[in-house]
């Protein structure tokens, strides 16, 4: 299975760390993951320094999306993971959490009809004023497999 995994974000690249390491350590290398870092987070101190001290192999696609509106940001994210995704061919595609980047990843995964998984799936702060929110609650009605 291809798997392709979308980070973007200091707390998504926690999670990530230890999903990678156990994919990468399964003996019959069943699950391919292909690592796709937005560039939400891209300062050294929020990105890079995550990787190399938590042993997260480099993204194999960076798409450099950096700051800008919420709005700007998801779209950029939207349209360079449609043509990503396209290239890449994916069995299913992985998100974590509540950023713009888990969103995009979502929305451009099923929008191709690509069954996709959120980790961190039922977190809920019921507050619709905040964006994370939205984004929790979008995200979990795109995805098929929902992980706490």
């Amino acid at each position: 299975m291809k798997l392709l995994t979308v980070v973007g974000a200091r707390p998504q690249f926690i999670k990530a760390a230890v999903v990678s390491k156990a994919i990468r350590e399964l003996a019959d290398g069943s699950i391919q993951e292909v690592l796709v870092h937005t560039g939400q987070h891209y300062d050294v101190e929020l990105s890079e320094v995550f990787f190399r001290e938590l042993e997260l192999p480099p993204a194999e696609l960076n798409l450099g999306v950096g700051s800008a509106s919420h709005a700007r940001q998801t779209a950029d994210m939207l349209e360079r993971l449609e043509r990503v995704l396209l290239e890449v061919r994916p069995d299913r595609v992985l998100v974590y959490g509540d950023t713009n980047s888990t969103l995009a990843g979502a929305l451009a995964g099923a929008k191709l009809q690509l069954p996709v998984a959120h980790v961190e799936a039922g977190l809920r702060c019921f507050a619709r004023r905040m964006r994370e929110e939205l984004n929790r609650v979008a995200t979990v009605r795109l995805a098929d497999l929902l992980f706490c």
